[in-house]
């Protein structure tokens, strides 16, 4: 695969050039002399042009082609637009302000978005209504239907959405092994050193010490999710923090488990109450009790997103290192009627 191509003879361009393609996990092509720049011209996915060999370039007569970016640590430069438009360039970005857009650029270069992944977070409305159970269902279901899942575990004290699948023995990174990186991680790289089974991808805890997670971290791992699967279930806790926070902000829908009981409806409102601070759309999945489904959904003022079966001896199987059982089981039919609503599936 080609690399990037930087053209420059600046170092202390070239320098933050080097850290910024490190940032984004790229390996870039240089050319010191806007010549030298010819063989790679036509093949490097993106061209990043230093301002100081902008002109050098343009008399070389290169020809027309996408994705090329002048680059320059001088703010408010009008010439600088001047020689954009000599070599074709589609922007401007001026460092260090536009550090950011350029990892995002150089990221995307070598490694193109294949999907565009729907994020689906799941909350427990009360303690104990199930939504870890739901959310390892409903990522099982759409990675057995073919599609490329990931199944995030975001809550540190729900000892770990690897054990309800049976695999909590899994070689692979968990959450402490990723929580201080920031910036753009590629698909590739996460899909690696994550746990997969098949289709599905699992991020969840070791067990030890519990750390929240913070918002650089969560995003990182969205960002390179959404790029590379087709869903990302997301299991969080009932409290809001910040990598909490971020998760539901990038949430499509997000799904509250509800108890159809008095207790699981009041503690779902205050529930709820927080989410709508956090993201848009909120939707009820509720468990059969003593109280109608439809009226606890109209006393949260949410819309029912179905009531999911109770499984018989649940706890036992997950006891014996069984995931759920899915398949043709009324569980298995719910999350296959709800991943219709969420996702487009095969």
């Amino acid at each position: 695969m080609h690399r990037p191509l930087a053209i420059t003879d600046d170092q202390d361009l070239l320098d933050d050039l080097l850290r910024i393609a490190a940032a984004a996990g790229v390996e870039i092509d240089v050319a010191h002399v806007a010549a030298h720049a010819r063989p790679y011209w036509g093949r490097a996915p993106l061209v990043v042009v230093g301002g100081d060999l902008a002109d050098d370039l343009a008399a070389t007569g290169p020809p027309p082609r996408q994705n090329v970016v002048i680059v320059t640590r001088t703010a408010g430069d009008p010439d600088m637009w001047r020689r954009c438009v000599a070599i074709g360039a589609q922007a401007v970005l001026e460092l260090p302000d536009a550090e950011r857009v350029l990892v995002e650029e150089l990221g995307e270069a070598v490694e193109p978005a294949t999907r565009a992944g729907t994020v689906v977070c799941v909350v427990g409305g009360r303690g104990g209504a199930g939504a870890t159970v739901l959310s390892a269902s409903l990522a099982l279901t759409a990675s057995r239907r073919g599609l490329r899942t990931l199944l995030v575990d975001a809550d540190p004290l729900g000892g770990g959405i690897d054990v309800v699948l049976g695999q909590e023995q899994a070689l692979g990174a968990r959450w402490p092994d990723i929580v201080g990186r920031e910036g753009r991680v590629s698909f590739s790289a996460l899909h690696e050193a994550l746990p997969t089974f098949g289709e599905l991808t699992v991020l969840s805890w070791h067990r030890g010490r519990p750390a929240a997670i913070p918002r650089e971290a969560m995003r990182a791992v969205l960002d390179a999710a959404r790029r590379g699967c087709d869903l990302v279930v997301v299991d969080l806790p009932r409290h809001v923090d910040e990598g909490e926070s971020e998760a539901l902000a990038r949430a499509s829908a997000t799904l509250v488990v509800v108890p159809a009981d008095l207790r699981g409806a009041l503690a779902a409102a205050q529930t709820v109450a927080v989410l709508r601070r956090h993201t848009g759309d909120l939707r009820a999945v509720l468990r059969t009790g003593t109280v109608d489904p439809d009226v606890v959904s109209t006393s949260l003022d949410v819309p029912c997103a179905g009531v999911v079966p109770d499984v018989r001896n649940l706890v036992e199987t997950l006891d014996r290192g069984d995931p759920p059982p899915l398949g043709r089981t009324p569980l298995g039919r719910f999350c296959s009627g709800l991943l219709a609503t969420l996702v487009d599936t095969p």
